[in-house]
Formats: structure tokens, sequence, C-alpha cells
């Protein structure tokens, strides 16, 4: 066993005798090269822990008008995301650029100077990054760090061919978990995909295989049951505006992947206003829509429905049921509308959000009674199989990423030595 020596890093313990403790700015210098011309158009972000490329020319989103003040970087730069430290906390805030391009100037890129394994370095950083240590720095929580900040943190490193062994034997084990985690995701997505054609299936077409068909006269629905009625939304739905203008109402719900959700009221930071007197009281069984940022957000579920009493922000539209229906229903049906995009067609084109009056236009259509119940207990049957298929596979995604991460740590910090 080698000789070890205490790091004189807290979070870190022990390292072995012969690696070497020194700041950052001892390995790497700022990298600052605007693109005052706007000559470079190769666009990278960081995005899941890598600096990947994105389309300089798509529309709307986040994207600037000029890239003028963008900075150029070069490979074997390793970016940091160095911001909204007080509320991001999950976010990761490292990447190792592969090639040139340029890259938001909030980002710290960090330029190494010479001597040393950048890929090691960018290892090393990652364990920091996963075990927030980030957050601790600059005198407690800052919203941020610049590079003279940043630059003070003690790394440590091993010598040169240790560098090279420890960041090879990583690239490879890494590559073959994430090779396996893609799979994983892969069979998620199939298992995601399936779920929404069975939801469409049953809200469209019903359950009674011999039914006679009839074109609904809906273009992106095609042939429904014969005896199916079809109405604008507002037949069916009313808006509920109702302030909680006292403040009285503190079960605070959010709308979150497909599902209403409880969170925190008494949260710190984040997007939570200071007041709440402006949210909007809801009831058990209204139906919710986002309809906001529609023409950048083409990604996020915009239907859900409400499983209790309280208070959601008024920019999303709540609807109550005016007739005798189950909300059920019509909450899968107008979550298959979404996942068929539809709501993005509508207002006339492409428009930034809609209201309930131009909401309330939307075609749908009535099953009777009967076959709404039957359709929401056969949808609740194979969509909790479907979920809990898709829970045990995220639940393996997990443990995989944890391993990951350990075994990053363990070389990383001289714990487990890699063997020739």
């Amino acid at each position: 066993m080698r000789k070890m020596k205490d790091s004189g890093i807290e979070w870190i313990g022990s390292i072995p005798a012969n690696w070497e403790v020194h700041p950052v700015y001892f390995y790497f210098t700022e990298r600052k090269n605007k693109n005052i011309f706007g000559a470079e158009q190769n666009l990278l972000s960081l995005s899941y822990g890598k600096v990947i490329r994105k389309n300089i020319n798509t529309v709307g989103g986040l994207l600037p008008e000029s890239f003028n003040t963008y900075n150029i970087i070069e490979a074997n730069d390793i970016v940091i995301r160095p911001t909204d430290l007080q509320n991001d906390k999950r976010s990761l805030r490292t990447g190792l650029c592969k090639e040139h391009g340029i890259i938001t100037s909030a980002y710290i890129a960090l330029k190494p100077i010479s001597g040393f394994n950048v890929s090691y370095v960018h290892y090393l950083l990652h364990t920091y990054d996963i075990m927030k240590v980030f957050y601790n720095m600059g005198n407690g929580v800052r919203q941020g760090l610049n590079y003279s900040e940043f630059s003070k943190l003690m790394i440590f490193i091993p010598p040169i061919a240790e560098q090279n062994a420890i960041a090879k034997y990583l690239d490879n084990e890494c590559s073959e978990v994430d090779a396996l985690v893609s799979d994983i995701q892969h069979q998620i997505e199939v298992l995601e995909e399936y779920k929404r054609s069975v939801i469409t299936e049953a809200v469209t077409n019903g359950l009674d295989p011999d039914v006679e068909m009839r074109d609904s006269g809906i273009a992106w629905v095609g042939d429904i049951p014969a005896h199916w009625i079809t109405h604008p939304l507002y037949f069916y739905f009313g808006v509920r505006k109702n302030k909680n203008a006292l403040g009285l109402g503190t079960n605070l719900l959010s709308l979150s992947y497909g599902k209403i959700i409880r969170k925190d009221i008494n949260s710190n930071g984040g997007l939570l206003p200071e007041s709440f007197n402006t949210y909007n009281i809801i009831e058990k069984d209204d139906i919710i829509i986002r309809p906001t940022d529609l023409q950048n957000d083409k990604r996020s579920l915009r239907t859900g429905i409400a499983r209790e009493h309280g208070i959601i922000t008024s920019a999303y539209i709540a609807m109550k049921a005016i007739k005798s229906v189950n909300p059920e229903y019509f909450h899968y049906l107008l979550h298959a509308y979404d996942v068929m995009k539809v709501f993005y067609n509508m207002g006339n084109g492409v428009r930034q959000g809609l209201n309930f009056s131009e909401f309330s236009r939307l075609m749908v259509f009535e099953p009777t009674i009967e076959e709404q119940n039957a359709i929401v207990e056969y949808l609740k049957e194979k969509c909790d199989e479907i979920d809990l298929a898709i829970a045990e596979k995220k639940q393996q995604i997990e443990t995989i990423e944890e391993y990951k991460k350990s075994l990053i740590f363990e070389y990383v910090t001289g714990k487990k030595e890699v063997q020739a």
C-alpha cells in the first residue's frame, strides 16, 4: 500500500504522498478572447457536464441577437459555469472543451498552462462539482464567482505518468458506463412512446375494437367512434378565476412534467415571488394548462390535473368542468393533444401564449359517461404499469451514475491506483 498524506482539503482527506497541492491558478490562466467581430460561428454550450455544439441559427429561445460578446475557446480548455450558485444546486458546472468555438462569457474558460493532463484535472473538478464544493466558495453562498475567486481553489496533481494513466482509465470506464446509461435511457424513451400511444389510442378510438367509426373532422385525430359527440372545449369547461387576494391560500402547487405537484411556499430563492396574492385558487379535478412561451419551448408537457385544493400561478389556465363529464378523461385527451403538439398551431400561427378564450375553441369529443369512466380506469391501470417500469429503469440509471461518481472520486483522489 502506497504512502499517503493529509491533503489539507477537508472534503478530500488523504492523498498519495508524492502528489502536489496547488491552487487552480498554478495550472490555468483565464482565457479571455472576445468574438468582437462575430467571425466565429461554432457555438458551444455547457450541457449536463459536456461542452456541446448548438445551432447558431436557431430562431428564438435564449440565444442573443449578437455573439460579439461571446468568448472564443479552444480544445482542452475547461469551462466552468459559476453563475446562480445560490439557487441552482443541481446542474453540472464543469465541462472539457473538445474543439475551437465560442461560448457565453458568463462562463469561466480555464486555459491550461502546460505540463499536465487536462483530462485528469477535468475529472478532478467534476468530482469537486458533484461534491458541491463550489457553493461554499467566495465567503459563503454567492450568486456567482469570477476567475480570481475560483482560481484560488486548491487542487492536487499526481506525477504526469499517473495523470495519464488515471485519465485513460477513466475515459475507458466512463465511456462504458455512459453507453450503458444511454441504452437504458433509450429503453425509457421507448416506454414513454408506448405510453403516449396507449393514451392516444384509448382517448380517440375508445376500448371497443368493433365500434363503428366516423371522421372526427379534426385533422390530427382522424376517425373516432361514430356515436361520440364533437364540441369546442368551452362546451364542457369554464375558466376558474379565483384570486388568492388575501394571501390565505398557502398550499402552493406547480405543473411539473405533466403532473400537478406541491412546492414549498417557504423555499428561499428560486423563481418564487414575494407575494402569492395574484395566484389562482384551484380545486380538485381542475385541468391546468401552461399556455406560455409556445414559440420557444416545444418540449415541456403543458397539461395536468389537480388532485387537491391549492394555489397556482395565474399565468396558467385553470379549467373547471361545467357539464357532467369525467375530467380525468378530458385530461388524458388534452395530454394526447399536448404530445401531438396541437397547441403550438393555435391562435393563427405560432404564438407566445394563449388565453382561455382562444384555448377553449379547441375541438374535443365526448364519449358516453360510461365510456369515459371505463377509459379512465383502463388508462390508470396501463399507465401505472408503464410508469413502474420507467421508474425501475430510472433507478438503474441512478445506481449506475452513483457508481460512476464514486469511481471517478476514488481514482482522482488516489484512494485507488490504476494497475499497470
